[in-house]
């Protein structure tokens, strides 16, 4: 009996000091990737679903701003993770960080409305790789959010990453 009684209460801390949804979200997130098949053009379109659930929903009854963000965030994990960029960072101990983003909302998502995020690396510089995300409704097709991120290497520069994933010079 007091097993379980610290076990629950042991469960109610982790739930109320950490995000723990996601963190289970983001590692389901890269056992999917690592179970799909490996992409190996990196500038081919990466598709991630998802469905909008009570939890995302804002006062207005439609997915909530930060939300789009965070669904971005597995997504972008999901397409580093199954393109071997992941990889090659972590091989070559180097990291990558969240430089900058901007979003533009174009129409809402619904309560249970189910959506695609079509991840793609747009280039990379000598500090970070470019990512554009965009939102699209599968009913109907529509866009309804775009976002453009920056992700920074750090330790590292997004060239040699590349060069160590194709095993050659890439310009």
């Amino acid at each position: 009996m007091w097993m379980a009684v610290l076990f629950l209460a042991l469960t109610t801390v982790l739930f109320s000091l950490l995000d723990v949804w996601y963190f289970i979200r983001a590692f389901l997130a890269v056992l999917r990737a690592r179970l799909q098949p490996v992409v190996k053009d990196l500038l081919k379109e990466h598709s991630f679903s998802g469905l909008v659930l009570p939890h995302d929903l804002d006062f207005l009854l439609h997915m909530n701003n930060s939300r789009y963000l965070r669904e971005a965030d597995f997504a972008r994990l999901s397409y580093f993770t199954r393109s071997g960029l992941f990889g090659a960072i972590h091989s070559m101990g180097a990291g990558m960080v969240m430089a900058a983003c901007t979003i533009r909302y174009r129409r809402s998502l619904r309560l249970l409305e189910a959506f695609e995020i079509r991840t793609r690396l747009l280039c990379w510089d000598e500090k970070a790789f470019y990512v554009e995300q965009r939102f699209v409704a599968p009913r109907d097709g529509f866009v309804c959010a775009i976002l453009l991120s920056r992700q920074h290497i750090i330790g590292n520069c997004p060239d040699k990453v590349v060069q160590t994933m194709c095993k050659r010079k890439v310009s």
